[in-house]
């Protein structure tokens, strides 16, 4: 669960900002929101080829590789 806790983590670092563009109109934290969500991005990018990968490797494993049509 440790990927789980890195993304929660990441999300509550971004709280601060969250509230001070949403609730009290600072652009400057809205220029840092963007910012914040642009690294959730890459986070989860790497977390879902991290998935597929250990997916393959699984597959691999059973000794199956996918049947062609």
């Amino acid at each position: 669960m440790s990927r789980f806790t890195e993304i929660k983590d990441l999300l509550v670092s971004f709280e601060k900002d969250f509230i001070k563009f949403y609730e009290k109109g600072n652009k400057s934290a809205g220029t840092r929101v963007r910012k914040e969500m642009n690294e959730l991005k890459k986070k989860a990018q790497e977390i879902r080829k991290e998935i597929q990968d250990i997916k393959l490797k699984a597959k691999e494993a059973e000794g199956g590789a996918t049947p062609t049509m």
